[in-house]
């Protein structure tokens, strides 16, 4: 997967989670969780951004381990979700867990990957 592609699909998760937050039930927790939720993913991308832009092997690496978190962060939150019942469609849950778990796959070998150029 080029560096395009991947830009990309981190788009698309955070387009989906913010899609999927509209099915939310009207309590305090899963407001407060989707919030979090939205927060971390679009966070995922733009971090993306700022490392395929880095300035050496270092801050590339420094800027992927925050996504990294990020995307373990997101990771949490809907399982917190789904355990709790907040989003009403719960297949649209499994969906974002099972591409947010593909995600940080490819963050980890990526790192690996830059961890050894170093």
């Amino acid at each position: 997967m080029n560096p395009n592609q991947l830009e990309n699909r981190l788009i698309d998760f955070a387009i989906a989670v913010i899609h999927a937050c509209k099915f939310i039930d009207q309590s305090f927790a899963s407001a407060h969780l989707s919030q979090q939720l939205i927060r971390s993913t679009t966070a995922v991308a733009l971090n993306y951004g700022e490392a395929r832009s880095a300035e050496s092997n270092r801050d590339f690496l420094h800027k992927m381990k925050i996504a990294l978190k990020e995307l373990r962060e997101s990771y949490v939150n809907l399982k917190i979700q789904k355990g709790a019942h907040t989003i009403t469609k719960i297949e649209l849950i499994d969906k974002l867990l099972d591409e947010n778990n593909q995600l940080i796959s490819i963050f980890v070998a990526s790192i690996k990957t830059s961890s050894f150029k170093s």
